[in-house]
């Protein structure tokens, strides 16, 4: 700011705007600044309007953020996308990913009419699609994603603008063929909306095999620290991408710089820690399968899982760090007598962190969904999930030890 010899603002004045738009510095920072400001402002009027009129450029925090930019910069190569769109949590993202995939090509107004999704999803997922989409009157249907000959059926049946599909399904890790089911949905028309927060860009890349959406909880594996909640979407095409910022621009849902700093950081040891996490999982879901008072295991990683085949050949040697066990005894109180005389291991209903973690799906995950509806799709009282972390594996052996000798 001038000094006061050629403008005499008044101390009250100055001590609003003194220290501020001071130049940049000429260095280049290391780490991206987090930058907290809700405006932009400009040389002249004329260069304001300009950037108005491009629609580049920075003016206000819900149009775009520098240090947003970066993070959503890292999640588009991570993913091998055009760009990626961030926003305030992995449900919103979500959210955003399916009115971009239902929004008819070259039109700006979403209308998502038919909706083809996993039988096999995450509960708060099946609550937006029916608690939101299906009351806005659209179509919602469900398929095991596992069975492409149910698909090819349902796609015959539904004509779905968007499907929607889980890697690694929550909680039963089933597995799906991306590549298979990312053809179908181009046969038909559709687009495919990939969530991908069980696997992370370290274990399958979706976009490379043909789907057109990619979502991530980052609160999840891209945050891994359990102290920032934020989302992701990926874009395969230019359109699509250029639909999420402008829904992402008009329903305000965006993600705050504070937030995406914390998540670029995370990004940064995404690939260590995963795959120690994938590593730890296995010797877990090994150590598990032998356990009399465990009735079923289930992993991708191990033989006796349904996709076993499938997610060798998809994954690349790594099976995701989600470990689901069924306790012999059958029922609730089982399931919290687990939790109960847990130690080390987190009693938390997140996923990913670098900590362990302990949930009961029919208590949290999926607690919105009837006893039926949870039923149908296999989740049982007894079923506890774990989400391995970094932990010396085990350390985390030992705790689950003593925690079934309470069961």
């Amino acid at each position: 700011m001038a000094d006061e010899t050629t403008h005499p603002w008044s101390l009250t004045t100055r001590l609003v705007h003194e220290g501020e738009r001071a130049a940049t510095p000429g260095p280049l920072p290391t780490a991206t600044p987090i930058y907290t400001s809700a405006t932009y402002t400009y040389t002249s009027a004329a260069e304001l309007d300009a950037c108005f009129e491009r629609g580049e450029g920075y003016v206000y925090a819900r149009y775009g953020n520098p240090t947003v930019a970066a993070f959503e910069r890292a999640m588009a190569a991570a993913e091998g996308g055009v760009d990626a769109v961030a926003y305030g949590s992995g449900m919103a993202a979500l959210h955003a990913a399916i009115l971009a995939a239902g929004t008819p090509r070259g039109e700006t107004s979403p209308r998502v009419e038919r909706v083809l999704a996993a039988r096999d999803i995450y509960g708060a997922t099946t609550g937006l699609l029916q608690g939101f989409f299906a009351d806005q009157g659209a179509q919602v249907e469900y398929v095991d994603m596992c069975d492409l000959a149910a698909v090819d059926a349902a796609i015959l049946t539904t004509n779905p603008q968007v499907v929607v599909i889980e890697q690694i399904s929550n909680p039963l890790l089933k597995v799906v063929d991306v590549a298979a089911l990312a053809a179908r949905a181009k046969s038909a028309g559709a687009r495919l909306v990939v969530d991908s927060t069980m696997t992370t860009p370290i274990v399958q890349q979706p976009l490379r095999l043909g789907a057109d959406l990619v979502v991530h909880s980052a609160t999840k594996y891209i945050g891994g620290h359990g102290d920032v909640t934020g989302g992701v979407v990926v874009a395969r095409a230019p359109l699509l991408a250029a639909t999420l910022r402008r829904h992402a621009k008009l329903l305000g849902a965006v993600l705050g710089p504070h937030e995406a700093f914390a998540l670029l950081r995370g990004l940064k040891t995404l690939a260590l820690r995963v795959r120690q996490q994938c590593a730890n999982a296995a010797r877990v879901a090994e150590w598990l399968n032998d356990q009399p008072s465990v009735s079923r295991v289930i992993y991708p990683g191990l033989a006796s899982h349904p996709q076993h085949e499938l997610a060798t050949t998809q994954f690349g040697g790594l099976f995701g760090a989600m470990v689901t066990l069924e306790l012999r005894a059958g029922d609730r109180a089982a399931a919290w007598a687990l939790l109960d005389g847990l130690k080390l291991i987190l009693p938390a209903t997140s996923l990913g962190d670098i900590y362990t973690l302990a949930s009961v799906p029919a208590m949290s995950s999926h607690r919105d969904l009837g006893p039926d509806q949870r039923h149908e799709r296999g989740i049982g009282e007894a079923m506890v999930r774990l989400s391995i972390g970094i932990e010396d594996a085990a350390d985390i052996i030992a705790d689950l030890r003593g925690a079934l000798a309470a069961v």
